[in-house]
């Protein structure tokens, strides 16, 4: 691949691109039909907790299982089987709810098994982009699959609302479980070199990668500030709709917020495309500390125009992180090690939101929903912009650009991922949805 090749002209970037794509588009239509889904048939909100932590609990359990596998054997494998079992899931939720009176514990079954699954697919999916394209293309591969996944999740609220109110939300899950089979098909014809490393125990393979992660001042602390923006975005999304609705104007008022969101989340996307900083990783933390202004816009119940446009600039600032992340992890980590480093960042990335969505109705009733959202305010802006502090954090990504093209095992290897210089060390949601990467 020459230096300038947009990495949609490489057939394995461009199979990779499009089923991505396709899967996040069926996954997009899921959240709001399960909602309505569940409490049609049950009417408890109760029950739509269960499923949903049938769903969360096994990923975060077996995370770190599934960077283990991701390592040992081929990411297109794992990818491909996750794909499928999650299509079988996803089909099984369907065709129940499709029945006259759908029953809720093959539901929380079949969304265990779905969860089970993405604990393996998650981790795939830096070393996938990191094998399919070489390191001056992978921000601007990075970006565009951010910008389409992204995209997808847009139009996802949508294309479900046509769906359940049409045909009902039995079909939703079915056409999600077929967009897992669009998607391991053309992983079928992927071609991905895979080198695994030294054959270890599991519990030597787990503390290796966890290893990795601690040599790094740059990556462990960052992790800690966007664990803190889960458990922020935990507390919003809890507490935000009521907020909205009673006292900003109405239901339209949080549709708004999140339609806004979805907006910015895609245009910081966009522009990671375009936007190199020399600092990556303290501009895109930065951003993440945005996320305060919303916060705080709710806690004061600050006008429904104000509220809305800080939730636009906050999400910017998530879009603009994942594809910066990634580029960044897949730069300075060894190929060895990417699935598990991916793990250990998605479990600590996420570990914090089931805290905050259960913390934060509890605070608001014992003293308000102010304070609750003036904390996370301050501990978001504080997690977050506080890694300015860190020198890893302020260098990786820039220490060897005076350095000579063509000098050095750095230049020799080519992945210095689209910035100017590789770290210290040889050392990825997106997430959306507060899950993209986060």
């Amino acid at each position: 691949m020459t230096r300038n090749q947009h990495p949609l002209r490489l057939p394995d970037f461009r199979l990779l691109f499009l089923g991505r794509t396709i899967s996040t588009l069926g996954d997009a239509v899921v959240p709001a039909a399960l909602a309505i889904a569940v409490t049609r048939a049950t009417g408890s909100s109760g029950a739509l907790a269960l499923v949903l932590g049938c769903a969360m609990v096994p990923r975060l359990l077996l995370l770190p299982l599934g960077g283990v596998v991701g390592d040992r054997v081929n990411p297109r494998l794992v990818a491909l089987v996750t794909d499928l079992v999650r299509a079988a899931a996803q089909a099984a939720v369907g065709l129940e709810l499709l029945a006259d009176h759908p029953r809720l514990a093959p539901i929380a079954v079949a969304s265990a098994v779905g969860g089970t699954a993405s604990a393996f697919a998650m981790p795939t999916a830096t070393p996938l982009v990191a094998a399919t394209v070489a390191g001056p293309q992978r921000m601007r591969a990075n970006a565009l699959l951010a910008s389409a996944v992204n995209a997808a999740r847009l139009g996802g609220p949508a294309l479900a609302g046509v769906l359940v109110w049409t045909a009902g939300p039995g079909w939703a899950f079915l056409l999600d479980g077929a967009s897992f089979v669009v998607s391991a098909a053309l992983l079928t014809r992927l071609r991905v070199r895979h080198t695994p490393g030294e054959r270890r125990s599991l519990r030597t393979d787990l503390l290796h990668g966890w290893g990795e992660v601690r040599s790094r001042d740059w990556y462990w602390t960052s992790l800690v500030g966007h664990g803190v923006w889960n458990g922020a975005a935990a507390v919003l999304l809890t507490l935000g709709p009521l907020i909205a609705t009673r006292q900003l104007g109405g239901d339209g008022v949080w549709i708004a917020m999140t339609q806004a969101g979805a907006c910015g989340v895609l245009a910081g996307s966009l522009l990671a495309g375009r936007y190199r900083p020399r600092r990556p990783v303290l501009v895109a933390n930065l951003g993440l500390a945005l996320y305060a202004l919303p916060l705080a816009a709710l806690a004061v119940t600050a006008p429904a125009p104000v509220t809305v446009t800080a939730y636009a600039l906050a999400m910017t600032g998530l879009g603009f992180l994942s594809p910066v992340w990634q580029t960044v992890v897949q730069q300075e980590f060894p190929p060895q090690v990417l699935a598990r480093v991916t793990s250990y960042d998605w479990l600590l990335s996420l570990a914090a939101a089931p805290l905050g969505y259960a913390l934060a109705p509890l605070a608001a009733d014992a003293w308000g929903s102010t304070g609750p959202l003036l904390v996370a305010a301050v501990l978001v802006a504080l997690a977050c912009a506080g890694t300015a502090a860190v020198p890893g954090v302020r260098r990786v990504g820039r220490t060897a650009e005076a350095e000579p093209e063509g000098a050095g095992k750095a230049a020799e290897t080519d992945t210095t991922g689209g910035y100017p210089g590789k770290g210290e060390a040889p050392a990825d949601a997106t997430r959306p949805d507060p899950t993209i990467r986060a």
